[in-house]
């Protein structure tokens, strides 16, 4: 197993556990439950801390694809620079929610506003992944890129 491999495999977990740790966090709020609050702040704890392993493997997988044919160094550029910011992001949601975890954890309640404020910076953050899983596409998927144009069969002699 190669750094490109481990990046591909790790770089899902942020992407979609922000999903799933912010349809948590809303069906807490939702459903008025306490046990779910923290159970969705614990969880976003989590997945800000399996976003590093999925971080640091992107430059070592940048050193393996970026001579390749068909390579955009302009894709790798942008993808770089959107995980960049989306790593900052993710980090900053799991600080709150444990900080929220930390300093509610002798109270029988997690303040509505903290699961609220968590609530929307993971919505943000999920965009923020979402953009940049999709500009890491864009690096050896063609197939997605905006000005792909599917080549045509040609008919075999018959």
């Amino acid at each position: 197993m190669n750094p490109v491999h481990l990046h591909l495999m790790l770089n899902h977990v942020p992407v979609l556990g922000v999903a799933f740790g912010l349809a948590l966090v809303g069906l807490s709020l939702w459903l008025k439950s306490e046990e779910l609050k923290k159970v969705s702040l614990g969880f976003l704890i989590v997945i800000a801390a399996l976003s590093i392993p999925a971080y640091l493997t992107g430059e070592p997988a940048e050193k393996i694809v970026e001579d390749l044919p068909g390579v955009s160094e302009d894709a790798i550029e942008q993808h770089e620079e959107a995980a960049q910011v989306a790593f900052v992001g993710v980090l900053i949601v799991g600080a709150a929610a444990l900080c929220g975890l930390f300093f509610f954890r002798g109270e029988s309640r997690v303040p509505n506003w903290l699961s609220a404020t968590v609530l929307v910076m993971s919505v943000i953050v999920f965009a923020l992944m979402a953009w940049t899983a999709n500009l890491g596409g864009l690096i050896r998927h063609p197939e997605i890129r905006p000005d792909f144009h599917a080549a045509t069969k040609t008919e075999k002699p018959g």
